[in-house]
């Protein structure tokens, strides 16, 4: 029931954007992922050299 339920939302968001939409959504969603991984990034590999300099 949940999986039909989910793809039933699925198709309607589909029918109700139109193809520019749906890939602006996309691509802004996938932007803000990667600013978001590469901050974590920097900040585990800034968090590690400090902590190699403390020993």
């Amino acid at each position: 029931m949940k999986k039909l339920s989910l793809y039933s939302m699925t198709v309607f968001c589909l029918l109700m954007l139109t193809s520019c939409e749906a890939v602006e959504t996309i691509f802004k969603a996938g932007m803000w992922w990667g600013i978001i991984v590469v901050v974590a990034v920097i900040a585990i590999i800034l968090w590690l050299f400090s902590r190699g300099k403390n020993s």
